[in-house]
């Protein structure tokens, strides 16, 4: 009976809204990044070169620059010392590939000059993993069995992922945020093609607090199913 309740609780609607949220904001980052994909800046540089000048002009030596399979799964990773750029991008001259460039080198930049929140983040990833995989096992394990105890566990452990997501949105727009300026600074994009340049990173930043948002409306429903049970 109780698989019944849990499965047909009214909470579920909390869920539904922040899966609805992140749609939303998916849909709104492919349609940007679709529609400046097609606006080739007037430079003719690809994101690749771009990245290569903008890590150049930082004086970061030790990154490097690879292709990775896909689209939109440019990231950089701190621990590798690598910025990977997708299909979607590398070779792309278009406006949105060198704005997301841009952005995978403002975490590069965070990394070296030792940007604060990127160092948080970085320290708290291991405990948001774990919250990532185990919270819900051990909430519904705890509900199911009638261990409140165990479930609020789960509970704590879900709240590290939202930790997590909150810490990661000053370190996304702070990237972004140099991105604009230094492909401004070095004309490496014209004022209207910043715009789109803007946009795109607007919107996949938008991303990150969507994710948030349904993170916390789970968080709350998991904290609801937790007192009900008290």
């Amino acid at each position: 009976m109780y698989w019944g309740y849990f499965y047909f609780d009214w909470t579920y609607i909390l869920v539904i809204i922040g899966a609805v949220i992140c749609l939303i904001a998916s849909a709104n980052v492919n349609s940007t990044y679709k529609k400046y994909e097609k606006v080739r800046s007037r430079t003719g540089l690809t994101a690749e070169e771009a990245a290569r000048q903008i890590l150049a002009g930082a004086g970061i030596t030790d990154v490097r620059i690879e292709r990775v399979s896909g689209s939109l799964t440019d990231h950089y990773s701190s621990k590798e010392r690598v910025l990977r750029l997708s299909d979607s991008t590398f070779g792309s001259t278009s406006v949105a590939a060198i704005g997301v460039a841009a952005h995978e080198c403002g975490h590069a930049i965070q990394h070296d000059t030792g940007y604060a929140p990127l160092t948080l983040r970085s320290i708290s990833v291991p405990l948001a993993n774990i919250g990532s995989y185990l919270s819900l096992p051990i909430v519904i394990i705890g509900l199911i069995m009638g261990w409140v105890g165990l479930a609020r566990v789960g509970v704590f452990l879900f709240a590290a992922v939202v930790i997590f997501q909150l810490i990661t949105l000053p370190v996304e727009f702070n990237a972004s945020s140099r991105a604009i300026k230094i492909l401004e600074n070095n004309r490496m994009l014209e004022t209207d093609e910043l715009t789109g340049a803007k946009k795109v990173l607007n919107a996949a930043a938008l991303t990150y607090v969507a994710a948030l948002l349904s993170s916390i409306l789970q968080l709350l429903r998991l904290v609801l199913l937790t007192r009900r049970r008290d």
